[in-house]
């Protein structure tokens, strides 16, 4: 049971007249999913061996006989029933492999050696883009709102508005499980408040992986690819598995948080930004130079009397601007101070005080003693600590050093 490519000059040459039954369907609109196709002469349920079935753009044509599924076709043509072939399934892209595992897995197919069965039927299926599918949630539903500038990870309420589009990406599965052995059309009325049910069901596991990524609501218009990829995730078991549809695109028309959840974050993310003293400083300057504008604009009541009072109330605080700014500003670097001169090591002392790096004493012309001298006072015979670096003067007696008292 399969279908064989007509020649091209079929399409609307005398081969076309000659076939004995032709299968077609007009262009299917929008609104309709699903329907079944009619044979120019004869009855519409009895496919002949030899008969011709024409498919068009955006269309997918599957031969059913009695109840099952016989073959399936995607591509635009001009096609030959032959009732003793095995099936062919013109589909290309993922159509044709999502087509192939059902019709692989789902049915046995039945050959009556190139007799017409009991009941065969063909049924189009439109395959192009639905749109125009409008979505809005009737009550808000739960985002996390993550801004890990300021350290914020709180739970908000928000309501989403929008379209949608979906198609068909497996219509043996539509057919098996959705629209049936429909007698004329299926169309989108019957089944779009079912999808559109589960689509606000599936929003809030989709807002749940979108908002750990740290994308704002606020941000969510500018994200509808990742969107519509966690929809579809998130209705993989219910529409691709089940149904054989999946969401194209999702737009985003409005998105917005309570006016309370809104006034929240902002007050948060502002008393965050304070943590900064500078800018805490500006806001505080600004503060007061409005309460000064307010005092002075105040006929009621002394001015004075007014900037009395702001004065008491910044100084109770405990904080003022130029404490703030001064919390602001980096650290002072410390100057850099030169290297200490190493002290002299390689002079001698006189016995007049003086230091000297030369044979004789720069202050009084007394040569440089051969060895270490050796003090003692010649009044009191008081001796120095230090022999060779004697004071000024004794300390017992007062007796002034000079070379008397030199050993």
């Amino acid at each position: 049971m399969g279908l064989i490519k007509a020649a091209l000059e079929a399409a609307g040459g005398v081969l076309a007249d000659q076939w004995l039954e032709f299968f077609h369907c007009e262009s299917l609109p929008a609104n309709v999913l699903a329907v079944k196709g009619r044979k120019r002469t004869g009855t519409d349920n009895i496919i002949s061996d030899g008969s011709g079935i024409a498919v068009a753009d955006g269309q997918c044509v599957i031969i059913v006989e009695q109840g099952r599924v016989l073959d399936l076709c995607a591509e635009p043509g001009q096609y030959t029933f032959n009732a003793s072939g095995e099936p062919s399934l013109f589909a290309g892209g993922d159509l044709a492999e999502n087509a192939a595992s059902s019709l692989k897995s789902a049915f046995e197919r039945f050959k009556y050696g190139g007799s017409p069965g009991k009941d065969t039927r063909v049924y189009y299926f439109n395959t192009k883009e639905l749109i125009g599918n409008k979505y809005g949630t009737p009550s808000p539903v739960p985002f996390r709102v993550v801004d890990r500038n300021v350290g914020l990870d709180i739970d908000i309420s928000i309501r989403c508005f929008g379209e949608y589009s979906y198609r068909i990406v497996n219509p043996i599965l539509f057919y098996a499980n959705v629209c049936g052995n429909v007698p004329e059309s299926y169309t989108r009325e019957t089944i779009d408040g079912q999808l559109k049910t589960e689509l606000m069901t599936a929003l809030q596991p989709a807002f749940a992986k979108i908002s750990a990524t740290g994308i704002r609501y606020s941000m969510l218009p500018g994200h509808t690819a990742e969107l519509a990829d966690a929809l579809n995730e998130a209705l993989s078991a219910k529409w691709r598995d089940l149904r054989g549809l999946e969401i194209v695109s999702l737009g985003i028309s409005s998105v917005k948080a309570s006016d309370e959840d809104e006034n929240m974050i902002k007050e948060l993310q502002r008393n965050a930004a304070f943590r900064n003293p500078t800018m805490a400083a500006a806001h505080l300057v600004g503060a007061q130079a409005a309460a000064m504008q307010a005092a002075a604009a105040n006929e009621g009541a002394s001015p004075a009397m007014a900037f009395m009072g702001m004065n008491m109330a910044g100084n109770a605080g405990g904080v003022n601007a130029q404490n703030l700014f001064s919390m602001g500003q980096p650290p002072a670097q410390p100057i850099p101070q030169p290297p200490a001169s190493p002290p002299q090591t390689n002079g001698w002392q006189c016995a007049c005080g003086a230091v000297n790096k030369g044979k004789f004493c720069a202050e009084c012309g007394k040569p440089k003693p051969a060895g270490v001298p050796q003090y003692q006072c010649d009044k009191c015979g008081w001796e120095p600590e230090d022999k060779a670096r004697p004071p000024k003067f004794c300390p017992e007696c007062g007796d002034p050093f000079d070379g008397g008292d030199m050993k």
